[in-house]
C-alpha cells in the first residue's frame, strides 16, 4: 500500500532529513513524500539537502517556501542576508542545475488520494481550492517560463495585502507569493500581516490565524503546511489544518504526517542556531 508523507521544513537539516527517512522506511519505490517549503537556508547543509530532495526524483512532490524563492532571488542578485547559509548552493559546480530544477517546483498541492490541499505558509482567505490551485499555477508558469527575473527582481514588499482578482503583472504575483509563502495572520477583513511571527493566542487586536477565519473559502478541505514553528501545536481539528512546521533547524524535532492515516512521526534534529 503506497503510503503518502507531508514533512515540514527542512531549512538545510540535511542530517535530520536523512534520520526522517529512515525512521520511516521510506520506500521511494512505492511510498509518496511532500516536502512542505523552505527547503534551505539557515541550517547546516542547505546544498546537501537540496541534492537529496532532487535526487528523490518523482517520489517527491516539492512545494516552494519564501527561503527558496529567496535563494532563486539572490541568485540573481547576489544579495544575500546576514543570517542566509546559502553560499554553498551559489558556489557549487551544479548551481544552475539545482536553481533551474527549484524554479520548476510548485506553490501548491491537492494530494488526489486524500485531497488535502498542501501548502507552505497558507491560503488567502478569499480563495477556494480551486482558486488557490489557479492562483498558484499563475505564478509557477512564470517562474518556469523565460524571463523568470520580472517576477523574481519584484518578489519582495508586503503590497497588496488584499485579494482582487483586478490585481495584475507583478501585484499579482506578489500578492500570490505572500499568500502563499509568508502569511501568517489576517486582520477581520482578510488582509494580509507580517509582522507578528509569535505563537497565534494570544494575538494582537485585530489579527487571527489565516485559518481561523470564519470567511475562509477553503474551510471544508483538509490542508496541511509548514511556515510557522511557533505555532506550538500541530493538529488544529476545528479547522482541518495541520502545521508541521516544528522549528528543526531552532532544535524542534522535524515533524511528517501519513495523510492516509493521520499518523505523526518525528525525529529529532541538532542543536538550534
Amino acid at each position: 500500500m503506497t503510503r503518502i508523507f507531508a514533512v515540514g521544513d527542512l531549512q538545510g537539516e540535511r542530517r535530520a532529513f536523512a534520520a526522517l527517512l529512515d525512521q520511516l522506511d521510506f520506500d521511494p519505490g512505492a511510498d509518496r513524500l511532500i516536502l512542505l517549503g523552505d527547503l534551505v537556508n539557515r541550517g547546516h547543509d542547505s546544498l546537501g539537502t537540496l541534492r537529496a530532495v532532487r535526487a528523490l526524483g518523482a517520489a517527491a512532490t516539492v512545494l516552494l517556501g519564501n527561503h527558496d524563492l529567496h535563494l532563486l532571488a539572490a541568485a540573481r542578485s547576489g544579495r544575500l542576508n546576514r543570517k542566509d547559509s546559502l553560499h554553498d548552493i551559489l558556489d557549487a559546480h551544479d548551481r544552475e542545475d539545482l536553481l533551474c530544477w527549484l524554479r520548476h517546483q510548485r506553490l501548491a498541492y491537492r494530494e488526489p488520494i486524500t485531497g488535502t490541499l498542501c501548502v507552505h505558509a497558507g491560503v488567502a482567505v478569499d480563495w477556494t481550492v480551486d482558486d488557490a490551485l489557479r492562483h498558484a499555477a499563475e505564478v509557477e508558469a512564470a517562474l518556469r517560463g523565460d524571463d523568470p527575473g520580472t517576477l523574481l527582481d519584484a518578489l519582495y514588499g508586503n503590497e497588496p495585502d488584499v485579494w482582487s482578482d483586478q490585481l495584475v503583472g507583478v501585484a499579482r504575483w506578489r500578492y500570490i507569493v505572500n499568500a502563499f509563502t509568508r502569511q501568517r495572520m489576517v486582520y477581520a477583513d482578510g488582509r494580509l500581516e507580517f509582522r507578528h511571527k509569535l505563537a497565534p493566542y494570544p494575538a494582537p487586536d485585530g489579527l487571527l490565524p489565516w485559518f481561523a477565519h470564519p470567511a475562509r473559502a477553503s474551510r471544508d478541505t483538509p490542508i496541511v503546511f509548514g511556515h510557522w514553528s511557533t505555532l506550538g501545536k500541530i493538529d488544529w481539528p476545528e479547522a482541518r489544518v495541520r502545521g508541521l512546521d516544528t522549528g528543526c533547524v531552532w532544535g524542534g524535532p522535524l515533524t511528517a504526517i501519513e495523510l492516509i492515516s493521520g499518523e505523526v512521526v518525528q525525529t529529532p534534529c541538532r542543536a538550534g542556531h
